[in-house]
């Protein structure tokens, strides 16, 4: 049995400005820097053990990566395949510059989403693909694996068995925490981020100060 706890990397400033990423290397923000030290603090304390870290190769999964290897000493393994959907020619643009600049684009993925490929990049099903070669080389265990929202979706669509669209209506938080089941097919969790919530209260409690 394979028990991956599948974790979104922390916020980048596109992520705020809702830009599409891909594979374009950009950083964690402060609060991004700040959510991935709180996840880490999280584990940390939870006194779960793991066989090992994994995250994708892009800067703002191993930036939070990072602190996870520190507090729970890990050695940390990147790989491109746990990397974003590559978006092609969508890289850096909002989603309605996209609509506007790609209309075709547009209207083929209201039609089949998990089959069109963003112009000169990937469909979701590829990225799947991608997903699937990287878990079939863990080994039994449990497994830590920083990636990215795309990623974390298509391993419900397949955990899930998911039909049509359903498997883009999972909100998943940055640093918030989905627990899947290899080969079992079961999901124990998804996009848990009450580390995030506590945060966001002493910032409140801070701010009255």
């Amino acid at each position: 049995m394979k028990e991956l706890w599948l974790i979104r990397h922390g916020e980048t400033a596109w992520n705020a400005e809702k830009r599409f990423q891909g594979h374009l290397d950009v950083p964690l923000s402060p609060v991004g820097i700040g959510q991935a030290f709180r996840l880490a603090q999280r584990l940390a304390r939870s006194r779960q053990t793991f066989d090992s870290l994994h995250a994708s190769d892009l800067r703002r999964a191993w930036e939070t990566a990072e602190p996870l290897a520190a507090a729970l000493g890990l050695p940390l393994k990147t790989t491109p395949l746990l990397r974003e959907i590559d978006v092609g020619k969508l890289a850096g643009l909002t989603r309605e510059e996209a609509e506007a600049r790609y209309p075709d684009f547009a209207q083929s993925l209201l039609q089949d989403p998990w089959h069109t490929p963003r112009p000169g990049g990937e469909s979701m099903a590829q990225l799947a693909q991608r997903f699937q070669a990287f878990l079939e080389g863990l080994p039994p265990g449990r497994h830590l694996v920083v990636t990215h929202g795309g990623v974390i979706r298509a391993a419900l669509k397949l955990v899930l068995n998911l039909e049509g669209d359903t498997w883009r209506r999972f909100h998943i938080p940055n640093t918030s925490i989905t627990r899947v089941l290899f080969p079992g097919l079961e999901v124990l969790s998804v996009a848990d981020a009450g580390h995030l919530e506590t945060w966001s209260d002493w910032l409140s409690d801070e701010s009255l100060q």
